[in-house]
């Protein structure tokens, strides 16, 4: 008998407290990775620690006031992505993702799991690519004086505040990456690998992180280039300034006799 699940992610731009959360729901199911929650007779909800809660069969106005508690409990500003996906149980189908949704023969909370990690990831890379978007684009103001003039300023604690930001944002993007690779759901269960070989293929995770990579790469790159011609600029003044107090102590020096 054919039957269908709705899926609904959202994703916060804080990180999820998950072990803290936890506390908030009296039948829960914790791991390093997932906070694991049943509402109502057949909906689940699922929280990741990169700040992205998926919801299974659970109506709108439910998962609107969970979000809502979450948001004034923790303190968390949402982000304006989201992602939707219905899964179609159909007997003796074989595993296909497209568009339109995935089809299964068989959903059990396993395959949930995996579907929902997906989708979870999805909605998260959305935020870090705009994030490193906003970087890449920072960064390409701050070569224009070494494009326009061959220098850049003198004053170093604006670009070292940028340089920290980004190396902050780097971390968060590597912090990630163990989420591409495949979760233990899968690893006795031949059909939810290939659940989740498709749905990272129709949601194009592993390119987009690769995508990320480069450009925080070509983000990391620029910066020392911009910092190594401030710090020879300065050590350029420096030794001007040692060789002008040279020639004044000779001058003096000079005078005296």
């Amino acid at each position: 008998m054919e039957r269908a699940h709705e899926f609904h992610a959202v994703s916060f731009e804080e990180s999820l407290p998950l072990r803290e959360v936890a506390r908030g729901y009296a039948h829960s199911r914790l791991t390093p990775h997932e906070l694991c929650v049943r509402v109502e007779e057949t909906g689940v909800v699922r929280l990741y620690p990169f700040g992205s809660v998926v919801f299974q069969d659970v109506d709108e106005p439910r998962r609107e006031t969970e979000i809502a508690q979450l948001q004034a409990r923790y303190k968390l500003k949402l982000d304006s992505e989201r992602e939707s996906l219905v899964v179609t149980e159909r007997p003796g189908a074989e595993v296909l993702a497209s568009p339109e949704g995935l089809t299964v023969e068989l959903l059990n909370p396993g395959r949930s799991d995996v579907i929902s990690l997906v989708i979870a990831q999805s909605t998260a890379m959305v935020y870090y690519e705009r994030l490193v978007d906003r970087l890449f684009g920072k960064t390409a103001r701050l070569v224009v004086p070494l494009e326009n003039r061959g220098s850049v300023p003198l004053r170093t604690r604006e670009l070292h505040r940028f340089i920290g930001e980004a190396i902050g944002v780097r971390n968060e993007v590597l912090s990630i990456l163990h989420l591409l690779d495949k979760p233990e759901q899968i690893w006795d269960d031949p059909t939810g690998e290939r659940i989740y070989d498709e749905l990272k293929s129709e949601f194009d995770l592993t390119d987009r992180y690769q995508a990320l990579a480069s450009k925080l790469r070509g983000v990391q790159e620029s910066l020392e280039l911009v910092l190594d011609v401030a710090r020879d600029r300065r050590l350029l003044l420096l030794e001007t300034a040692v060789v002008l107090l040279i020639l004044l102590e000779l001058v003096l020096t000079a005078f005296r006799l």
